[in-house]
């Protein structure tokens, strides 16, 4: 509305009442409860997606630290005395197994079968040590019958890397028998030393393909840095859908409410 009647003769508007400003406030009814909702709920989406981003980047750095360290000449225990992160490196020993103590690690899947690992300590003469070395996979069919597998009894040398699980440390649990080999479900090696009374090293080694070695193939990390990706793409399109159906919603009430539906 255009008013000319001031004594300057300055030419003033001033904004209609169903101006942009009453069209952009009018135009938009959410109601309370849905704009609590969305309050609560869409900061937390946009957090999971981007947590799942800087998983992925942690998986990235975790895989690139792992072929580096796969890369290097492997050493003896002893030349990684009070290293602050031992996960990872090539080690080597030599010694022998000890067959009578032998843990089968229950629940392992190997392309679509169910089978144990296997895990025996062995007597480490470079160290002076005894090293708990998991062998590898070994399927079992039928758990009415015992798992089979041989014992190297003579000197040997082995490469393998030293595991350390993701997060807190796990006790050693048995599943059933006190004899052995004892079926268990989880690991931690310092629990068998203290049960067999020797000194050993207190971390798991996975062997490297070679000697002793049965089924070693081990995923580095058991979520992909791409499948964190697409963790990621999923919580950041529900954040996109519940911002759409709440932007939706809001005009439809404001549009019912100006053709005077409640």
């Amino acid at each position: 509305m255009r008013d000319s009647d001031n004594k300057g003769g300055a030419v003033q508007y001033s904004l209609p009442p169903d101006g942009i400003l009453a069209r952009l406030v009018g135009g938009f009814r959410s109601g309370w409860l849905p704009t609590v909702l969305v309050c609560l709920l869409l900061p937390s989406l946009v957090w999971l997606g981007t947590w799942q981003l800087a998983r992925a980047d942690e998986k990235r750095s975790l895989l690139a630290q792992y072929e580096a360290r796969r890369s290097a000449e492997p050493v003896a225990l002893t030349s990684l005395d009070g290293a602050a992160d031992p996960a990872y490196r090539r080690v080597r020993l030599l010694g022998r197994f000890d067959g009578r103590h032998s843990l089968l690690l229950d629940s392992r899947i190997q392309a679509g079968q169910v089978g144990v690992e296997l895990l025996q300590p062995f007597s480490d003469r470079l160290s002076g040590l005894q090293v708990l070395v998991n062998r590898g996979w070994l399927v079992w069919p039928d758990r009415r019958q015992p798992v089979l597998f041989d014992t190297p009894e003579q000197v040997i040398e082995l490469n393998g890397w030293i595991y350390l699980p993701p997060g807190k440390g796990l006790r050693l649990s048995e599943v059933e028998g006190k004899g052995w080999p004892r079926l268990i479900n989880r690991v931690e090696p310092s629990a068998l030393w203290l049960q067999l009374a020797v000194e050993g090293y207190p971390h798991e080694v996975r062997l490297e393909p070679g000697p002793a070695a049965l089924t070693v193939d081990w995923p580095v990390v058991a979520t992909s840095p791409d499948m964190h990706l697409g963790y990621a793409v999923q919580w950041f399109a529900l954040a996109a859908a519940l911002l759409g159906l709440f932007i939706y919603l809001g005009i439809y009430n404001a549009r019912e409410a100006r053709h005077g539906n409640p």
